[in-house]
């Protein structure tokens, strides 16, 4: 499934370019997550985390760069998936901290992403929405990934089918 993120808000597109512009976040763009790519699904979680957190007149800026790298990571082979799920927000923030300048705020954003699978339990309120869409992000994305291949599995019971009855 290919999906291509434009966002027209320039003043979003400001806050995330010098993060989409480092070597090692596109790199995400080649890992598979919920369906799509680690890429896309952090312009998603950052995109409306930005919206949310500017509407409410939080600290947007901050809300959106600890966005875009929450899931600023990329997975071991000898990690099993239970430790990718709970530890993952650890080596995301450890990764963003050897890329990038982060404040408290970011890097709460990215260690308790994951609350409450993983224990860090968030300190903001931005933290708190990031959260919260991160899992309306990950649902959404799941859910279409599913679509499309039961979409898939239809199409070939009927062409299937069709082989069948056509004798």
């Amino acid at each position: 499934m290919a999906i291509h993120y434009t966002y027209e808000n320039e003043e979003f597109n400001t806050i995330i370019r010098p993060i989409l512009n480092n070597v090692s976040f596109q790199g995400l763009k080649q890992v598979s997550h919920h369906g799509i790519n680690r890429y896309n699904h952090s312009l998603r979680v950052a995109y409306y985390s930005y919206c949310v957190t500017k509407f409410l007149h939080l600290n947007y800026k901050e809300a959106t760069k600890g966005a875009i790298l929450h899931d600023f990571f990329y997975d071991v082979a000898e990690r099993t998936k239970k430790e990718m799920l709970v530890n993952h927000p650890k080596y995301a923030r450890d990764l963003a901290k050897s890329q990038f300048e982060i404040t408290p705020l970011e890097e709460d954003i990215i260690l308790s992403h994951m609350f409450p699978v993983a224990p860090r339990i968030p300190r903001y309120l931005e933290s708190w929405i990031v959260d919260f869409v991160d899992d309306c992000a990950g649902i959404y994305e799941k859910a279409h990934s599913v679509r499309n291949q039961l979409s898939h599995a239809c199409s070939f019971l009927f062409f299937f089918l069709m082989l069948i009855l056509r004798k």
